[in-house]
């Protein structure tokens, strides 16, 4: 098991960052619009301003929050452990996971009897959460 694979929760959605792209367009479009009509109506061209920048504050503010996002629901799995003992001396020894471990497999021979060992558990450390407390 490892870290580095991708979890649904850290990619963001295709069809999302297209409507933000193209609400970002469509703000640089109206900006562009603005500045070539400023001189014949300069209303329209203040309302377009108007569009252009909210449309661009907009865009940049969801695309920011989406990242904070997926910065925040990002999930770290916790440690998986490997109990192995000695079912003649009870000698124990705990170590990482390793890929094909199964509980009652037989794996490499006991340090002080040199009996085979099993594998006894395999489990999760799993962090108590800390209660938030207001003051």
């Amino acid at each position: 098991m490892s870290n580095t694979s991708s979890s649904a929760t850290t990619k963001i959605s295709s069809f999302v960052l297209l409507v933000i792209f193209m609400a970002l367009a469509l703000s640089l479009t109206a900006l562009v619009l603005a500045v070539n009509i400023f001189g014949s109506n300069d209303i329209a061209a203040y309302y377009l301003l108007l569009i252009g920048f909210l449309g661009m504050a907009l865009s940049a503010y969801v695309l920011l929050q989406t990242r904070k996002r997926i910065k925040r629901l990002s999930i770290k799995a916790p440690p998986i452990t490997t109990t192995i003992e000695c079912g003649k001396c009870g000698f124990k020894n705990i170590r990482e996971f390793q890929r094909g471990d199964y509980v009652f497999k037989e794996v490499d021979s006991c340090q002080k009897c040199n009996e085979n060992m099993l594998i006894t558990a395999i489990y999760r450390e799993v962090k108590e959460k800390r209660e938030k407390t207001f003051f």
